[in-house]
């Protein structure tokens, strides 16, 4: 614990700003990763009439990614308690982008919600609460402001996969879609991980002097 401390003393502290700098980061990653939770929502369509499945089998998918993003929220979460945020964040970047490409391969329902929950699910869950409990040891004066904004990353997300996608399965298809977004995402998050390897700050640690009990 010594040592871990030691190594944060001289690198940026609270309300820095670097940790604006890395807020705006995070919730750039946020926004791309959040790709996870609302793709498989625009694909299910064209999903069920290629797989000639019914309504409640057509929604499996969308299940399957809700139980695995919820179960790598946990995972993830006590992960970073151990190792810090951006290696968690970095596998499930990876595993993120793997499942995209892996699920436009599919050949079966039951295939693409394993894909959707194990690796889209958990690869999202990085980007939501435990984002959002990283950047929290970044600010004291304006920590709401802060994990406010983090949060907003998957709303913003909500708004931007939606409207872009359509245009592109109507003259790809929704395969195509998905390996275009995987290849996306690994090109973008992956660097944008890497610029969050800082450790929290000493402050984070013991309390910053302007922090309320």
């Amino acid at each position: 614990m010594t040592t871990t401390v030691s190594s944060r003393a001289d690198g940026p502290s609270i309300d820095s700003a670097y940790a604006w700098v890395r807020l705006g980061v995070s919730m750039l990653l946020s926004t791309i990763g959040g790709a996870g939770m609302w793709a498989v929502v625009v694909v299910l369509p064209a999903v069920q009439a290629e797989f000639g499945v019914d309504r409640a089998a057509a929604s499996m998918p969308y299940t399957a990614t809700m139980v695995g993003f919820a179960a790598g929220n946990m995972l993830v979460g006590r992960a970073i308690d151990r190792m810090g945020y951006w290696i968690p964040a970095l596998v499930s970047a990876i595993a993120l982008g793997a499942g995209f490409l892996l699920a436009s391969l599919t050949s079966s329902i039951v295939a693409f919600s394993l894909v959707q929950g194990l690796l889209i699910g958990l690869g999202t869950s990085a980007i939501f609460g435990p984002l959002i409990a990283d950047i929290s040891h970044w600010f004291d004066r304006r920590r709401g402001v802060a994990v406010t904004a983090a949060a907003s990353g998957s709303y913003l997300a909500g708004a931007v996969w939606p409207t872009v996608m359509p245009y592109v399965m109507q003259g790809e298809g929704w395969r195509f879609t998905y390996a275009a977004i995987g290849m996306f995402c690994l090109a973008t998050m992956v660097p944008l991980v890497l610029m969050l390897r800082r450790g929290a700050p000493r402050e984070a640690t013991h309390g910053s002097p302007g922090s309320r009990p």
